[in-house]
């Protein structure tokens, strides 16, 4: 693209395809499109601010890790909602009385990657691999560990025999590094 005004122009699937051609600017954009209305459904969900951050971050790596698995079919709004709504399940599963009872039995189908998806993936990955190298070593295993490995905060404390609050503070670190990243900062 030319330049700032080309991006802002741009619709969210015209942005959608150049990061996945590579283009962390684009996303950058449409981090900026979404981070506002996700953070106060954190907020609103939560019935304050704590965890939202957090919550916010884990969405946009997630959407990330699997923006080639977006399907055109639905607004970019909608994919990222589902995601942030899966990713206020996870972490209220640990509190499940605190979960509303129409959340507690949802489920998202689980449905198996398209040959095209798959090659799309690969790219992908060597964008996340690129990202990730430039983490340093410390963030880049706990990152590793939650995101790809999807071990819990408690898991990865035992596993680096780490306090749980070290373990947490630097994937939040980890997160917001890679999220300026992502937004072209770093």
């Amino acid at each position: 693209m030319e330049g700032i005004a080309d991006y802002i122009a741009a619709d969210d699937r015209r942005l959608v395809e150049l990061a996945l051609q590579g283009d962390d600017r684009a996303f950058g954009y449409l981090f900026e499109r979404y981070r506002g209305a996700i953070y106060r459904l954190f907020v609103q969900r939560l019935g304050g601010a704590n965890d939202a951050d957090d919550l916010l971050q884990e969405t946009f790596v997630k959407v990330y890790i699997h923006l080639a698995r977006y399907d055109a079919s639905y607004t970019f709004g909608q994919w990222v909602y589902t995601i942030a709504r899966n990713t206020f399940i996870d972490f209220m599963r640990k509190r499940p009385e605190d979960l509303p009872i129409d959340d507690r039995f949802a489920s998202s189908p689980a449905l198996g990657p398209t040959p095209e998806e798959r090659v799309i993936g690969l790219q992908e990955r060597s964008q996340i691999e690129h990202m990730l190298a430039r983490l340093p070593e410390r963030y880049r295993t706990l990152v590793r560990m939650r995101f790809f490995e999807e071990y819990s905060y408690e898991e990865i404390a035992e596993r680096l025999g780490v306090p749980l609050g070290t373990v947490k503070t630097q994937i939040h670190r980890a997160r917001g590094l890679l999220c300026r990243m992502f937004r072209g900062e770093e």
